[in-house]
């Protein structure tokens, strides 16, 4: 029999390595890779990326400019080395993340997402192999849509938590969302005191909605389940459009013959029960009253931007000292 991680691309989910840890991918054979500011971070700190962090630095200097200028141009090339470097491994798309503190700025959001492709594309990476990562938040939801329908900028709608952000993601148009499945978990093992396993998992069940109302309504969004605490969270969703999954777990799966059944697909998802649409096109106050009254999406969404920025700032504080050595 097969490994399960063999079994798990066979039920016609795509598999994602979600690392900044470029080394570590090849083994698992993604077809993407998903990166954020806490896996850069967590990546930067070893040795062996030494040479990343030097060419960015040294980009910085060549651009001149003030202390802070040439720290925000170094992070960014940071950024757009890693991905460079995944994209020589994996066929597929990476996934780099704007600054998690433009999260409730769309002009902003949506001018750091050309900075980004035009560095990669100065590099000799076309934009069609990146997905630029945004929180989905109404800022960054509608910052998506101008990017996708006007500059041909493919977004990844991160830090995605509820139904009401994935239903704007879908009006948006933009070409995958990410919701966080682990943290979800998290969220009601904390308030509930109980465990969750499987079907039960309430990330489990979030996407699974999500997936049956995209395929309902015709959608063409992917849906991309994201931070898995466990392997039963992952064949749970086995056939869902797209897994990122962590080495340890990608690992986990390789080294495992348990069988892995398709748990979704598109034709039973049309003919599950019916979900009725729901619209926020042009309504942000309709949008902001279901965020705000998920609790769950609410805190989680805010929790993840405020723990982004904080690493975000950390490697921007790391890139600062190299630039002033």
């Amino acid at each position: 029999m097969s490994n399960s991680l063999d079994q798990l691309k066979a039920s016609g989910t795509v598999v994602v390595s979600d690392s900044g840890d470029f080394e570590s991918i090849s083994v698992y054979k993604p077809q993407d890779a998903t990166t954020n500011p806490s896996l850069i971070l967590a990546a930067a700190k070893k040795a062996g990326y030494a040479r990343l962090i030097d060419n960015a630095v040294e980009f910085a200097k060549s651009k001149g400019g003030s202390l802070d200028a040439q720290t925000e141009a170094a992070t960014d090339r940071l950024l757009v080395e890693f991905g460079k470097e995944i994209l020589k491994i994996i066929p597929g798309r990476v996934s780099t993340e704007v600054d998690a503190r433009l999260s409730f700025d769309k002009e902003a959001t949506k001018a750091k997402a050309k900075q980004l492709i035009a560095l990669y594309e100065s590099v000799g990476i076309k934009k069609e192999r990146v997905l630029i990562k945004i929180a989905s938040t109404w800022e960054g939801i509608q910052a998506a849509r101008e990017l996708e329908r006007d500059d041909g900028i493919h977004c990844n709608l991160t830090l995605l938590f509820g139904f009401g952000q994935a239903v704007a993601c879908a009006e948006a148009g933009v070409t995958l969302i990410s919701p966080f499945v682990g943290r979800i978990l998290d969220w009601h093992k904390k308030a509930t005191g109980k465990n969750f396993e499987g079907d039960a998992d309430p990330g489990v069940q979030s996407v699974k909605k999500i997936f049956n109302y995209y395929k309902q309504h015709g959608y063409k969004t992917i849906v991309m389940g994201a931070s898995f605490r466990n392997v039963g969270e992952i064949k749970a969703l086995a056939g869902v459009d797209f897994l990122t999954i962590a080495p340890a777990l990608l690992e986990e799966l390789k080294n495992s013959s348990d069988p892995v059944p398709q748990k979704l697909n598109a034709a039973e998802a049309k003919s599950a029960d019916p979900l009725p649409k729901v619209t926020y096109v042009d309504d942000e106050d309709a949008f902001r009253w279901a965020l705000l009254n998920d609790e769950m999406a609410f805190d989680k969404l805010h929790e993840g931007i405020r723990k982004f920025a904080a690493d975000g700032q950390v490697l921007k504080d790391t890139l600062k000292a190299k630039l002033q050595a």
